[in-house]
């Protein structure tokens, strides 16, 4: 399997600011989370909240694993309820997982980000997030098992990117080597991963192994159709890591 570690963007023009304020804005909620464990039981996305409004207090039973009945922690949330769907899209669940997410969007965020601009950015990154949540919830509205992460958000970015920019160079581990694929490859397996270890995940309605393949489907999709539309609406007036560096390099002579 591929691990992404870097993407070719030396052609980007300035900072990716609103990439980079998500990134540390999930690194201090996580901080957060470790000084006060319990805002994990109260502002994840619970289903079952979010399809009744109902906020619970009170533990609730949830089977876990087929053997087994858990007794799962609940805590007051926001008012409203639905104020979740946000909150949770900046938890994490450790340091793995707050870990390989964060790599993720800095690699794909900055050439998306330059690609539609920051507002842009920042509004389709939050949307992405809402469709995972709505995915998720969809496969079992009644479900008490918290749902927190970044992933549905940047599984919308990597949609993006897979559109914008399917023949840039991503760098990859793969084994003990480090490779460079194109992005087509490199992100078309993760999405073909997501869907055979997700198959059992959405035919039973519910998570597998604690990750939510069905809010990683759900916003690759939503991310990968936004771009669709956003790149005819939004003009390519900034450097595009798909341009041919000979086209740029004659471009170049010829203004000098």
């Amino acid at each position: 399997m591929l691990f992404p570690i870097g993407d070719d963007d030396r052609h980007l023009d300035g900072p990716a600011f609103v990439t980079i304020t998500l990134v540390l804005a999930n690194v201090v909620v996580f901080v957060l989370q470790l000084m006060n464990p319990e805002l994990l039981y109260g502002w994840s996305t619970i289903p079952y909240e979010i399809t009744t409004g109902q906020d619970l207090v009170n533990d609730a039973s949830a089977t876990l694993n087929p053997t087994s009945l858990d007794q799962l922690p609940q805590r007051p949330g926001p008012v409203p309820i639905y104020l979740t769907l946000l909150s949770s899209m900046f938890m994490h669940g450790g340091f793995g997982h707050i870990g390989g997410n964060l790599l993720y969007l800095w690699i794909f965020g900055d050439n998306v980000e330059h690609r539609f601009g920051h507002g842009v950015f920042l509004a389709f990154y939050l949307i992405s997030g809402f469709a995972a949540s709505a995915a998720q919830i969809a496969l079992d509205p009644d479900s008490v098992i918290p749902n927190l992460g970044a992933s549905g958000a940047i599984s919308g970015v990597l949609g993006a990117y897979l559109v914008l920019f399917p023949r840039n160079r991503v760098h990859a581990v793969f084994f003990i080597t480090i490779v460079a694929v194109p992005a087509l490859l490199a992100i078309g397996l993760w999405i073909l991963f997501q869907f055979i270890n997700g198959f059992g995940a959405i035919a039973a309605a519910e998570q597998t192994g604690g990750v939510a393949y069905g809010a990683h489907i759900g916003g690759f999709f939503a991310g990968a159709v936004l771009a669709l539309v956003l790149r005819q609406v939004i003009p390519e007036n900034r450097p595009n890591v798909l341009q041919p560096a000979m086209r740029r390099d004659r471009k170049a002579r010829r203004l000098w």
